[in-house]
């Protein structure tokens, strides 16, 4: 039959004709347009987007007319979903007139529109385009960048790109564009060239014609053309040829086809970034430097860049002066780097006739070849050195920097050159598409000469580079790719639509639905003879035509061909029709395997191309075929399985896998009709010729053979058990028994196209049934390919195979007994490939040889296909035989690739056994084989789906690791374990911040209706839940908000006395308000404390800021008291610092993950200039939370001329501290202005306040903190003794000044000790020394000696140091520079005196500083005890002074008691605040007891009467100290005896409570409840700086002091704290509960390694003191942190609010429902496996676990019923099975107990027809007994069981019993009649299949080749048996029945 015939008959059908009507079109009609711009045009115009303004705005408006709306074009594309997984549905994206519309919508759901965009002007045309988003633009790191997905609308003038994300951006457009081109790494446009870029007189360098822009915010820059010279030598430059278009562009591979107006000719270029030579190249960097016209050039063309992006609108004025760069002289060869030459020469004129072949490229015009260069001419020179060609530049060259490329094409191919003299036409459509076999095709259809072009193309090996082969042109007068099915549709010009596969034609598509053509002529060409055939038969016409037909891709230029195209549906072939019908014009937008067909009359259709295949089991089965077939014959082999399968009328689903069978064996040379199995199949639908279109006899006679076929047909069978047939009592017909069948023996058809293939066919298909026994969701499948298998195995004599499928399927095989002959001539014709194997591969044979411990040899595979039996054979070579390699190369040993080409060393490969080996501690293989199992993709559902044998090992390996996995895997895994707390931790990690959900699981909701109402106090955003759990115990927090709430008016009881009178006693009452407020003024430093980083705000709402509230009520009648009614003086400003203090708390609330913008900063700005004070503060909270980095440099600026003393203080701070040792330049300059010092002598003298000058050196401090910076260094000294100046400046508040440069100092040199590099001149601690004491002022060096030349003319100083100015700053200074160094001799400076003479000099507050300093300095020798306190004393003074606790007052003449007293407390208190830095957020019990000792003894002092002599002001000093030091130590804590301290010295409010006292005593406050309990202080080295600055011991006075200390510099504390509050959250509920915790700590020389139990939540110790840290069990999963390996996983944690997940165990209760563990005694009634397994109630299993799958297990098959019966048993099995499951907490193995039970059942009952479950019940016994396993369970010997100890014995038991039955009632027979080869009873084949099966028989043909006939005795058996590897348990019952006498048993 020729294969003509067979093309006639066969059509595809295409389905789901719709018709299509771009969606957006009707949409356009009901979108508010016009009304939307005139709504516009009311907004001033500069909020408009347009740049043209509101004249652009009037015109688009008289575009929008009936004639705009013709102009419209949409393209489709796959749906693509956010997350990336498979969608299906199509994208549209339509423009017409101004509006884009985006909608989605498939076939199943209705369209709708995603976004509608609508702009100012026309819309050119829009298309999607990813952007990357990246720091580097490396070529690397392509993948790893994030993209931005966006959609791009282009206008006359400018693009507008709206990101997904609802980002937009608009660029103007330098140029106008013609085309704009997604690429892979942005934009690419496409400049229009404007008809009067005519060539000047001087040539000049043309202008580029393509630009790209990479980030809608980067610079539109022009595109670099690299192109291959002559000789080899590559040049490179900007494509600047008007006469090259593109045509195409494709992301990926990527690669731009351009075509040549010219030259008429199509190039590729491959698209890429360019390197940094061609970019220099471009630049003119080169080294051959050329002449100054070259500068001139492309400076020139920068500027002209740059002019037009400064608006100057290109379409007016295309160039002013510039008219002569645009020359695009088409007279000269596009001019090269060297050559002028204006004439063009013969060598170029030739160059372009050569052909490609002889290796001169021909380029399209990108440089035309010119010679010139070569033999210079002399014109050249005259026209270089011209001197009009660059006096109009050159002068430009200087300022501009070039504009710098950043995409470069590079030459690829080039079509060859035509010999006809026709017109060639650029491509109209360009597409890539791949053949079924994978080779990837080019197509490009040239409408003009309605051919289809197609190259193939290909990756070469290094994937560096693209191979193009020959180009075949098909007839065509349209085609499109149809991507699903590697097919392309082609439109011949004829009207038929064709299907090709690559350049091989498919069929023609049948499309209903469409009228059919009448035929009028027929076609007189003659068609090829097989479409393989390629000779080209001559038309009428004298046009080369390829024979084969090819695809076109569609390309997303906009369609601009005439909309005159049509489709057609022809039904037999080629047919010219003339007819008024509609008939296919074109064919566009093909997506997935959906395509238009535009029709002659203009409306579209939209049809579907079916698949290959539907069935997953044809599917697996063509893919294998495929793989081993060579790609010629794989190809047809598919394409007449296309054409069967979709032949029009075609089979349903589930005849498809029968509609296969047919196929194949037709192919491979079968009869079909003959077999009789084959002829019972069900089909579906017809029998028509498409199935079997070789019919041996002419169909019109009938014959006998028909009607047997009939009366076989299960149709048949059917009618004759129908009710009707009975009814009418017709009698059954005889049915003969297929004559043929006995009589003929088949034969087989040698000439098919698969008969040499039989074999390897064979074998893969044997590999695929393998493969879906891995699957036990593919039962059915396995069974209808077991038929197949059979028939081929029998007919190629293959007996192991025949046998082993006997042993799988016993029903089914032995029953079907016809075969095919096979002549030896024909097998010898047949290929037997190299990886044949004579014995069957079988994946559980290989499987049970491991678990034994047997050596296998390597499992064949077939990559693509047998992934699952690759998986599970390297999983076994992992976890079982501990081989690690197994699973870390490709090329492994265990597995041996399957492939069409013969490879020698495969035959090698088969001698190289494996055998078992164990080297590492298992844990870690079960933790490898998770961890690749989820690499390679391995999820849950398919870990289900494995048969429960095969799937043990890895749940075994699963198990262990739930059991102790580590804190850091991935989520897949952890989602594979089982641990949900692991896998949501993970996911959380890695969300960006403020994206987690954890914000959600921890904001505490308010409760309505209590605090709503009331004023905000701003403490309302705490996490309650939280801090409930920290603090369960007692109302602390509601307390502590009492204490620090600040907005209600305060209490004022005074009670009046008779002798007052009313106006006395208003005073008295305002007074003692007065005193109040400046307690109320104290509140919001320590609210910032208590309420830090609380906070996530709303962008749409203007912070919160809880108001001030100085006014008070009186008792009895609440009657208001308030400071403004003029009774009093009330000082003036008194509350503006405490109004920036309650900015800063209120700012500090906002947690540094919250998501903030400029726009919100400003946004909040008050109206009333009365909060400039609290704006000010929120500035300054903004920067130490991190957000003032967002705001723009412009508002900075903006707040800064505002010359407002607070702002300017606030932000200067916030935005230092936000820098923090970045050494930023720009904030440095916006300091230096705010301080003298760091100007130039010369500048003017800007008038900045002093405390703004304070802030800005505190400031430098920060941005320079720990860098040593020499020049930052030199200035803070020298400005540390600035001496007053001579017209009162820096008179007032010097202490201040004089502090903040000793701190700063101390901050730039930070702990850099002696080895300040490069400062030694400078001598820095001897200038701080004698700061520190005293003496002669040094001569002033540097810049500003001017300045101070004249003394001040108020202030007498003197040349000698002022002490009391620079003394604390050089203290401190010295104390940081110093920091842990334990520095003796530079501590030994700071030494308290020791004599009463030198005491004297010293005032004691400096005494504190010093010793502070000094214990700062000595960091290791501070010890928790209040002997080391005592240590810091002098001797003189601890003799002489007062203790602590004395009550009299010692009397001597010689010694002044006041200093000693002053002395020992404030040198005391020093040592007190070196202790609180030195364990600071430790919580050290130690410290704690100490500091509150000292405490104690502080406040018997002050009421005692020796408080007079030391002074009550400088006790109350020392208190406030030590009270801040045990704040510090128990930072975060809520201590309770500290909390009562801070409440007493709350109460505490007349006498010397001043302002400054209440600050510290409420910052103390703060400290101990730091951020609610989930903050602490941590003591690194710029965390005790902070602390210096914010704890400094010299407190305000009043509330607008700030004399010695700045006020804002106390917020600084904020920079100390870091968060370490640990919360675990209950992954089921999602809310916080108690979890215990192992800490471990490091070893230190303090304490070896220790161990430390902890319930939290709880605060953690600072993290680099921890190695450690493990929820423990027994409650909760456990979890296991390790610190060693880095601290960023729990850092990472910890920021997120510190949420850890935990899961629950089986049968626990939370420590809340159940704190003492005794209710969860339940699980003690039922463990330790009592005999009373019925006392397990099916009730009680809700408390184990809350997985409904295993709660409504236990309710349908664990509840007992009415009338039980015998099946009590079962469901004593079942609950006993459920319990065993749940308290071992392995539910996974529930399905696996249950299987097997039942199998064994089935066993019993002899009902087994398939061993599958026999297979696994063996697998599952082997493991359990295997080498691998024993040793695990040696090695963790208390490890949970994973499979009931006593289970499987008594399974095992009842299988060897059902079996041994068997033998017994007459299976020895059987055995035997099996073994010796002969026939069976049809009986016994299902027992003997099982009896083979789980005893490992050996097949009768291994038996005899051992030799066993003459056996005398069992040990000769024994010896020969070894060979065969068969378990003694099986010889026995064998024995027998070989030796033929039981009596030889006896040895």
């Amino acid at each position: 039959m020729s294969n003509i015939y067979e093309e006639k008959v066969t059509m595809i059908a295409a389905g789901d004709l719709q018709e299509f009507v771009p969606f957006g079109r009707d949409h356009c009609k009901h979108h508010p347009n016009a009304l939307n711009l005139q709504l516009r045009q009311l907004q001033p115009a500069s909020e408009l987007w347009s740049s043209d303004g509101a004249a652009g705005l009037v015109g688009s408006l008289q575009e929008v007319t009936i004639h705009e709306k013709q102009k419209e074009s949409w393209h489709l594309r796959k749906g693509i979903s956010d997350v990336g997984e498979e969608v299906e549905y199509d994208e549209e994206l339509y423009v017409a007139g101004n509006m884009v519309i985006w909608s989605k919508g498939s076939k199943s759901q209705a369209s709708a529109v995603y976004k509608a965009f609508t702009v100012d002007s026309p819309v050119l045309q829009a298309l999607w385009c990813d952007f990357i988003i990246s720091q580097d633009k490396s070529e690397k790191d392509d993948n790893s960048n994030e993209v931005e997905k966006c959609i791009c609308i282009l206008q006359s003038s400018c693009i507008n790109v709206h990101s997904m994300e609802g980002k937009d951006y608009i660029a103007s457009l330098p140029f106008q564009v013609a085309n704009v081109w997604p690429t892979k790494y942005g934009l690419l446009f496409e400049r229009s060239s404007s008809a009067h870029e005519v060539p000047p007189t001087p040539p000049r360098e043309p202008l580029p014609t393509m630009f790209s822009m990479l980030h809608p915010l980067d610079e539109i820059t022009p595109v670099v053309c690299k192109s291959g010279g002559l000789f080899g030598t590559s040049r490179v430059q900007y494509v600047a040829d008007n006469a090259m278009k593109i045509v195409f562009l494709n992301a990926d591979p990527s690669i731009i086809m351009t075509y040549d107006a010219i030259q008429g000719l199509h190039s590729l270029w491959i698209l890429r970034r360019v390197k940094p030579e061609e970019r220099n190249v471009v630049l003119k960097f080169s080294e051959q430097g050329g002449t100054p016209q070259h500068a001139a050039t492309s400076s020139s063309l920068t500027a002209h860049l740059r002019s037009l992006s400064k608006g100057d609108s290109p379409v007016t004025s295309p160039f002013q002066n510039y008219s002569s760069i645009h020359s695009q002289s088409r007279s000269t060869s596009s001019p090269s780097l060297h050559s002028r030459s204006p004439s063009i020469s013969n060598m170029a004129a030739l160059s372009r006739s050569h052909s490609p072949a002889l290796g001169v490229h021909s380029f399209s015009g990108v440089q035309r070849f010119n010679f010139s260069s070569h033999n210079p001419s002399p014109k050249r020179q005259s026209v270089s050195h011209s001197p009009n060609s660059t006096s109009n530049e050159s002068f430009l060259a200087p300022e501009m920097e070039p504009i710098v490329p950043e995409l470069c094409i590079d030459h690829l191919w080039t079509e060859a050159i035509t010999t006809t003299r026709e017109k060639n036409s650029p491509a109209s459509k360009v597409f890539i598409t791949s053949d079924l076999c994978g080779q990837k095709f080019l197509c490009f259809l040239v409408e003009s000469q309605l051919q289809l072009r197609c190259v193939k193309f290909q990756e070469s090996n290094d994937k560096t580079q693209l191979i193009f082969g020959s180009v075949t042109n098909l007839q065509a007068k349209d085609a499109a790719p149809v991507e699903k099915i590697d097919t392309m549709l082609v439109l011949e010009g004829n009207g038929n639509l064709v299907l090709y596969t690559g350049l091989v034609r498919v069929g023609k598509v049948f499309i209903p639905g469409l009228p059919v053509p009448s035929l009028t002529m027929s076609n007189t060409m003659p068609r090829p003879s097989t479409p393989l055939d390629s000779v080209s038969t001559p038309k009428p016409l004298s046009k080369p035509l390829g024979s084969l037909d090819e695809v076109v891709l569609l390309s997303p230029v906009p369609e601009l061909r005439d909309s005159s195209k049509v489709h057609d549906s022809p039904y037999i072939d080629d047919c010219t029709f003339q007819q008024l019908g509609s008939y296919i014009h074109s064919v566009r937008d093909p997506v997935h395997n959906r395509v238009t067909l535009e029709l002659s009359n203009g409306s579209m259709v939209r049809i579907t191309i079916p698949e290959i295949a539907t069935s997953e089991l044809v599917k697996k089965c063509l893919q294998a075929v495929k793989s081993i077939l060579p790609k010629e014959v794989a190809v047809q082999m598919l394409v007449k399985w296309y054409n069967v399968h979709n032949a029009p009328g075609g089979p349903s689903y589930h005849s498809e896998w029968n509609l296969f069978v047919t196929c194949l064996m037709n192919m491979m040379g079968y009869n079909t009709d003959r077999l009789s199995w084959i002829r019972n199949l069900d089909f579906e639908g017809s029998l028509s010729p498409v199935i079997a279109p070789k019919k041996a006899r002419p169909s019109d006679t009938g014959s006998d053979e028909d009607w047997e076929y009939l009366l076989n047909s299960e149709y048949h069978q059917n009618v004759e058990s129908h009710l009707l047939t009975r009814a009418l009592h017709l009698n059954p017909l005889e049915v003969s028994l297929m004559k043929e069948d006995v009589l003929h023996n088949l034969t087989l058809d040698s000439s098919t196209l698969l008969f040499t293939h039989i074999p390897a066919i064979f074998f893969v298909l044997h590999l695929v049934y393998e493969e879906l026994k891995l699957n036990s969701l593919m039962g059915e499948g396995i069974r209808s390919l077991v038929v197949l298998l059979v028939q081929l195995a029998r007919d190629l004599q293959l007996e192991p195979y025949l046998d082993y499928y006997y042993r799988d399927y016993p029903a089914l095989v032995k029953t079907s007994q016809q075969s095919c002959i096979i002549d030896q001539a024909q097998i010898g014709l047949m290929h037997h490939p190299s990886f044949f194997t004579p014995e069957p591969p079988s994946i559980y044979q290989w499987l049970s040889s491991c678990l034994k411990g047997e050596g296998a040899s390597p499992y064949p595979y077939l990559s693509g296909v047998c992934e699952r039996s690759k998986l599970i054979v390297l999983s076994v070579a992992l976890y079982i035989l501990g081989d690690e390699r197994a699973v870390s190369n490709e090329a492994s040993q265990y597995l041996c690739k399957v492939n069409s080409a013969p490879k020698k060393s495969q035959m090698d490969q088969n001698d190289n056994r494996f055998s078992f080996r164990h080297s590492t501690p298992v844990n870690s293989l079960a933790e490898k084989l998770v961890l690749w199992m989820t690499n390679v993709g391995f999820t849950l559902r398919d870990l289900e789906s494995l048969p429960f044998g095969v799937a043990l090992p890895i749940r075994d390996a699963i198990y262990h690791c739930r059991e102790q996995p580590a804190s850091d895997w991935p989520e897949a895994v952890c989602l594979l374990i089982g641990r949900q707390d692991l896998s949501k931790q993970a996911c959380e990690g890695n969300l960006p911040k403020g994206k987690s959900s954890v914000a959600q699981v921890l904001s505490s909701d308010v409760p309505s209706g209590t605090e709503a109402e009331e004023e905000d106090d701003g403490m309302n955003d705490m996490n309650q839940e939280v801090m409930s759990l920290i603090w369960s115990e007692d109302l602390r927090v509601q307390e502590v908000r009492r204490l620090l709430q600040s907005a209600h008016p305060v209490r004022v009881n005074v009670v009046q006395m008779p002798e007052v009178n009313d106006h006395e006693y208003i005073e008295e009452k305002e007074n003692r308000l007065l005193q109040l407020c400046q307690r109320t003024m104290a509140l919001p430093l320590g609210r910032g404390m208590f309420t830090l980083f609380s906070y996530h705000p709303v962008p749409t709402e203007p912070l919160p800021v809880p108001k001030l509230n100085l006014t008070g009520r009186a008792p009895p009648r609440n009657t208001t008291v308030d400071l403004n009614s003029g009774n009093i003086d009330v000082p003036p400003n008194m509350a503006c610092w405490a109004s920036f203090h309650n900015g800063v708390a209120a700012g500090l609330k906002i947690a540094p993950a919250s998501q903030i913008d400029s726009a919100w900063i400003v946004y909040n700005k008050p109206k009333n200039a009365e909060l400039a004070n609290e704006y000010a503060g929120f500035l300054m909270a903004l920067g130490l939370n991190g957000h003032l980095t967002k705001l723009a440099t412009l508002n900075i600026h903006d707040y800064l001329t505002k010359g407002h003393e607070m702002t300017s203080i606030g932000l200067l701070l916030g935005v230092s501290a936000a820098k923090l040792g970045t050494m930023d330049m720009s904030i440095t300059r916006l300091l230096s202005i705010h301080i003298p010092a760091l100007l130039p002598p010369t500048s003017t003298e800007l008038d900045v306040p002093h405390n703004v000058q304070v802030a800005a050196v505190i400031g430098i401090g920060l941005v320079y903190q720990g860098t040593a910076h020499r020049h930052t260094a030199e200035v803070l000294l020298a400005e540390i003794g600035r001496p007053p100046g001579p017209e009162m400046e820096y008179c007032t508040d010097r202490e201040s000044y004089s502090l903040a440069a000793g701190l700063a100092l101390g901050m730039v040199c930070l702990g850099h000790g002696s080895n300040l590099i490069g400062m030694s001149d400078l001598n820095v601690p001897e200038q701080l020394y004698q700061y520190m004491v005293g003496g002669h002022r040094r001569f002033q060096a540097g810049m500003h000696r001017e300045k101070h030349k004249s003394p001040s003319y108020q202030i007498k100083e003197g040349d000698t140091i002022n002490v009391d100015v620079t003394c604390p700053g050089a203290t401190l200074a010295l104390a940081m520079i110093y920091l842990k160094t334990n520095n003796r001799s530079i501590a030994d400076w700071l030494r308290a005196p020791d004599t009463m003479y030198l005491l004297d000099f010293v005032k004691p507050e400096f005494l504190l500083l010093r010793t502070l300093a000094r214990c700062l300095i000595l960091w290791d020798d501070i010890l928790p005890n209040s002997k080391w306190v005592d240590s810091n004393v002098p001797q003189i003074i601890r003799e002489n002074s007062i203790s602590l606790n004395e009550t009299e007052i010692p009397s001597s003449e010689d010694l002044n008691l006041e200093t000693l007293a002053q002395a020992h407390v404030y040198i005391i208190a020093g040592a007190c605040l070196s202790l609180g830095f030195r364990f600071a957020g430790s919580e050290n019990l130690a410290a704690f007891n100490c500091l509150y000792k000292f405490a104690k003894d502080f406040m018997k002092c002050l009421s005692a009467p020796t408080a007079s002599v030391t002074g009550h002001y400088n006790l109350e000093t020392c208190l406030s100290v030590v009270l801040l030091s045990l704040a510090m130590v128990m930072a975060g804590s809520g201590n309770l005896k500290v909390l009562q301290l801070c409440r007493f010295m709350h109460k505490k409010t007349g006498g010397e409570m001043n302002y400054g006292f209440h600050l510290a005593h409420h910052m103390a406050l703060g400290l101990l409840f730091l951020g609610g309990g989930r903050y602490s202080l941590s003591t690194s080295n710029s965390s005790i700086a902070a602390l210096l600055c914010a704890l400094y011991p010299h407190f305000p006075v009043h509330s607008t002091d700030n004399r010695y200390h700045l006020q804002a510099l106390r917020h600084l504390y904020v920079l100390a704290a870091e968060p370490r509050l640990l919360v675990p959250v209950d992954v089921d509920t999602n809310t916080p509960c108690y979890a215990l915790l192992e800490v471990t700590y490091k070893g230190t020389q303090w304490y070896e390694e220790t161990t430390e139990e902890l319930m939290a939540p709880t605060l953690l110790p600072e993290l680099h003191l921890l190695k450690q840290i493990k929820v423990k069990g027994p409650r909760y999963w456990e979890l296991l942190i390790d610190l060693s390996k880095g601290i960023h996983h729990l850092k990472s944690i910890l920021s997120k609010d510190g949420v850890l997940y935990v899961k629950l165990r089986a049968g626990q209760l939370s420590y809340k429902e159940d704190p003492m563990g005794w209710q969860s005694l339940l699980a003690q009634t039922v463990t330790h496996r009592n005999s009373e397994a019925r006392a397990f109630k099916p009730e009680a299993i809700s408390a184990f676990t809350s997985d409904p799958a295993l709660l409504s297990f236990a309710e349908y098959f664990c509840k007992p019923t009415v009338n039980l019966g015998q099946k009590q048993e079962i469901l004593d099995l079942f609950s006993s099975i459920l319990y065993e499951c749940v308290t071992q907490e392995n539910p996974e193995m529930l399905p696996a107990y249950i299987a097997i039970d039942q199998a064994v059942r089935r066993l019993e009952r002899r009902e087994m027809s398939e061993t599958f479950e026999l297979w696994q019940i063996k697998l599952v016994l082997e493991f359990f007994s295997s080498r691998s396993h024993q040793e695990r369970m040696q090695k963790i010997p208390s490890r949970g069981l994973f499979m009931n100890s006593e289970f499987l014995p008594v399974m095992k038991c009842t299988i060897d019993n059902a079996l041994d039955q068997w033998l017994q009632a007459g299976g020895d027979v059987c055995l035997h009649s099996y073994l010796s080869g002969q026939p069976t009873e049809e009986s016994h084949l299902s027992m003997l299949a099982c009896f083979l099966i789980y005893h490992s028989v050996p097949t009768p043909g291994q038996l005899s080749a051992g030799g066993l006939e003459g056996s005398m005795s069992f040990s000769e058996l024994l010896l020969k048996f070894k060979q065969l590897k068969m378990p003694v348990r099986a010889l026995l019952r064998l024995a027998p029945l070989l030796l033929g006498s039981p009596q030889s048993m006896v040895l």
